[in-house]
């Protein structure tokens, strides 16, 4: 399926999400909303997809929403609004969701929305040049992309409240210290510092992993004792899955394991 505000292509077990609206600073409008959307269900019904790499065209990840077309709706921006982080709130269910670690490849500024992108993203990798800022409190809106959910779980409250509240802007290696990004390289280096990533987890224990995300995920929901079961159930289930029984005797028969992602 072709699309027209993003690029989007699977190889070798790593799908590929490059935003593609270079002339407007790969801003996220409705129909980039609805084509993520098409793109997770895409990922999502492809089972030799194992490891997912989001990264944008030119130098800009994606500098947030696309007020234009906000502001060219009128009194249907509300209607707009609502059409467009519906599909996009669904595509990163679908991605939270999917067994597949996501990386998010920051090429350049990520604000707004695109800094709600990485902030879902299982992983990211930053350029040296990147920054990162809120900026939705600048245009008297509120955060979206599931920005509330995840931003106070990976950095924690005051961080969150400090970005969300007065947009400071952080620079790559302020965004390593914070906790906000894992990596910092070379611009020329984030998308094939990402894609030898993702190719590294591709080749691994896809359901662990997804078992990983969704006992992360759930963390904060649990008690002490709900939270021990969930992992009782899940290390069970993976123990008596292809990929367990193969990693277990890698393990002790001491060779490198051969993961099929089952």
């Amino acid at each position: 399926m072709s699309y027209q505000s993003l690029i989007f292509d699977v190889a070798e077990g790593v799908a590929t999400i490059t935003l593609n609206r270079p002339n407007n600073m790969n801003a996220m409008s409705p129909l980039m909303g609805a084509e993520l959307h098409q793109v997770a269900l895409e990922i999502d019904a492809d089972k030799s997809v194992r490891a997912v790499v989001l990264t944008g065209t030119g130098k800009v990840f994606c500098a947030g929403g696309d007020l234009g077309e906000f502001a060219a709706a009128g009194e249907g921006a509300r209607t707009l609004i609502m059409k467009m982080t519906g599909d996009l709130h669904l595509a990163l269910s679908r991605l939270a969701r999917n067994s597949a670690p996501v990386i998010a490849a920051v090429n350049g500024t990520a604000a707004g929305a695109g800094f709600s992108l990485l902030m879902a993203a299982d992983l990211a990798i930053a350029a040296e040049s990147a920054v990162m800022t809120m900026a939705y409190t600048n245009a008297g809106l509120s955060p979206d992309g599931s920005s509330t959910y995840y931003m106070p779980r990976k950095i924690g409250d005051r961080r969150t409240r400090e970005l969300m509240l007065t947009n400071r802007v952080l620079s790559a290696a302020e965004a390593l210290d914070w906790g906000v990004v894992n990596q910092v390289v070379p611009d020329a280096e984030v998308v094939a510092t990402a894609q030898k990533l993702a190719a590294k987890l591709a080749a691994g224990p896809t359901q662990a992993y997804g078992r990983v995300k969704a006992l992360l995920d759930s963390s904060f929901d649990h008690s002490l004792e709900s939270q021990m079961e969930l992992e009782a159930r899940a290390i069970a289930d993976m123990i008596g899955s292809k990929d367990g029984q193969e990693g277990l005797h890698a393990f002790l028969k001491k060779r490198k394991p051969a993961f099929s992602g089952r």
